[in-house]
């Protein structure tokens, strides 16, 4: 009996996948398309806590190597292949240069972890025009709004998109009255405002506001002064903006009332959690560990995104054309399947990819934002972050 269509195809697709390393299957003319690395080394990287390993040194470019080889596993039946190329630019590099580098190159698709205000600086560069550079270190809600750029795509979930997914959670749990405890860093300043502003789009009330004084090296004899930080009336739950990791973890289990703490640390919002496992993410993460030994972080995933959404239209497109891809990845019907429930899609306002945030503690998922009940004319994943009738973002 001879085998159907489909399952032929199923029997090859099948035997593709599994194929050792060593085969060579791309065809020698296939069209090979460059995804480009481009990184920046911190001028002071946070001195991790005494029980946690040191941040690894290849984040972001570890998830983005894993989207080449899953781009080449689906390109080889299209006889189109990927390459990756790497770039890490110390403190203060020129990331301009570096792009106008790639551009000559012929390279047309970059994978960015750099400082908010590096990259508005190097994409705003008249050589990066016709590049696609996705955003995948900097949460900045500036980069989506006043300093937004038509050539910059954001896989990285913005704060307000993280705070608007936790305000949706503690929401739904009547947890509405809220005492935020802010660092002293422009990152806890920046997550700061974006809490403010979900509790006033979810009808969340901040009863207190607090801030943490202390320097990190008095954080071992600092304990004791969250009571009585904490000790500001009643309220449902304690949000800290610590992004530098000062003090969060210092507040669980010490404030005045014995209430739950959310925010950057204890109950966090993220877009990847090494918890996280369904929808058959499990498969990505072991994939991910296999490859870089070390668990998955959430730049790693939106360093994935990014490689994956190139890999995606290409296959879509049959075509290795960057011209077509770049437009393919912007139209509406674009849909990035990405291990979620949801295909994923970048927003035409501000170019942030739409995708659900993962609320979670360090061991475990407890849930899956936009939460049910919150509604939006479109899509509901549009109720995170900035929407379209409040974007100050004027493409250029």
């Amino acid at each position: 009996m001879r085998p159907t269509r489909l399952a032929v195809i199923v029997a090859a697709l099948l035997a593709a996948w599994t194929a050792p390393a060593s085969a060579d299957p791309i065809p020698a003319a296939a069209s090979e398309l460059t995804i480009a690395w481009l990184g920046m080394r911190p001028a002071d990287p946070p001195e991790p806590a005494f029980i946690d390993r040191p941040a690894p040194t290849d984040e972001g470019l570890a998830g983005l190597r894993l989207a080449v080889s899953d781009d080449n596993a689906s390109g080889r039946f299209m006889h189109q292949s990927f390459g990756l190329e790497a770039e890490w630019l110390p403190p203060g590099g020129d990331a301009a240069a570096a792009l106008r580098r790639l551009a000559a190159a012929g390279v047309r698709f970059v994978v960015a972890d750099l400082p908010a205000a590096v990259l508005a600086k190097a994409a705003a560069d008249p050589a990066a025009a016709a590049v696609t550079i996705f955003n995948a270190g900097a949460p900045d809600d500036v980069l989506r709004n006043r300093d937004c750029r038509a050539n910059v795509l954001h896989t990285l979930p913005s704060r307000a998109m993280l705070a608007d997914a936790l305000a949706q959670y503690l929401v739904k749990k009547t947890w509405t009255r809220w005492l935020l405890v802010t660092g002293p860093t422009a990152g806890d300043q920046a997550y700061a405002a974006a809490i403010r502003h979900a509790a006033a789009k979810f009808g969340a009330r901040l009863v207190g506001e607090k801030s943490w004084t202390y320097t990190r090296d008095s954080r071992h004899t600092a304990t004791g002064e969250v009571a009585a930080l904490t000790q500001d009336g009643d309220y449902d739950v304690v949000v800290v903006a610590d992004e530098a990791g000062d003090f969060g973890d210092l507040v669980p289990y010490d404030t005045w009332l014995p209430r739950p703490v959310a925010g950057t640390q204890g109950l966090v919002s993220a877009a990847w959690h090494p918890a996280y496992s369904a929808w058959a993410a499990a498969q990505l993460q072991e994939r991910f560990r296999g490859q870089a030994h070390r668990a998955m972080t959430a730049k790693d995933y939106a360093a994935w995104e990014g490689g994956r959404a190139v890999g995606e239209a290409a296959m879509r497109l049959r075509s290795t054309d960057p011209v077509s891809i770049a437009r393919a990845i912007r139209s509406d019907d674009f849909a990035l399947p990405a291990y979620k429930g949801r295909t994923l899609s970048f927003r035409s306002w501000d170019g942030q990819l739409r995708q659900p945030i993962l609320i979670a503690w360090a061991r475990n998922v407890v849930s899956v934002a936009p939460e049910d009940g919150f509604l939006h004319p479109v899509t509901d994943l549009d109720t995170l972050g900035t929407d379209k009738g409040e974007s100050k973002c004027v493409l250029h």
